[in-house]
């Protein structure tokens, strides 16, 4: 019964996730065909919050899985650390960072004309950490098989890299050193 509820309850947070991402395309098209002109604030402001929420979950998802590792497999402890997996990872970070590389070409283009060793750099820095999320789903996949055979010393050090990407990026995007 209680993994039927789970189910269940999974099913209708991406239900809720969904109806997020369609109000979120229906608000960005009406501010767009509104005013073009004054829509690339509104961009930013989107892909702003939209890489604030994929960062949270990229430091946080690597923590779950320090405790995750140290959980006996099979435990109570275990199977609630999948389903927080599940859910931050599908209902936060996959849509966050769908949003973050959609406006973030869109500004690029728009804003910058693809144009400018720090944006390439950006670029690259971004590309890294969309590989780590990549590897980190299929972590989550490994622990949702009950496959992970990694230590938490590993998940702990892989927790540090989103950390250090993030910096490289917001002092790419502040300072455009080159």
């Amino acid at each position: 019964m209680a993994k039927m509820n789970n189910t269940n309850s999974t099913g209708q947070a991406m239900i809720r996730m969904t109806i997020g991402i369609a109000v979120l395309v229906v608000f960005t098209a009406l501010l767009y065909f509104a005013a073009p002109d004054s829509f690339y604030p509104w961009a930013r402001a989107i892909h702003i919050l939209a890489v604030i929420s994929w960062m949270a979950g990229m430091l946080y998802l690597p923590r779950l899985l320090v405790y995750h590792a140290d959980a006996e497999k099979g435990s109570v402890q275990s199977e609630t650390f999948k389903v927080m997996e599940r859910r931050l990872l599908r209902g936060i970070i996959n849509p966050a960072m769908i949003v973050t590389w959609v406006f973030g070409l869109w500004l690029a283009w728009k804003g910058f004309g693809f144009q400018g060793g720090w944006l390439h750099a950006k670029i690259g820095a971004v590309l890294l950490l969309s590989a780590m999320h990549g590897y980190l789903s299929g972590a989550v996949r490994k622990f949702a098989e009950d496959r992970n055979e990694k230590p938490a010393r590993h998940w702990r050090m892989v927790n540090e890299i989103p950390t250090l990407l993030m910096i490289a990026i917001v002092i790419l995007v502040v300072v455009k050193p080159f």
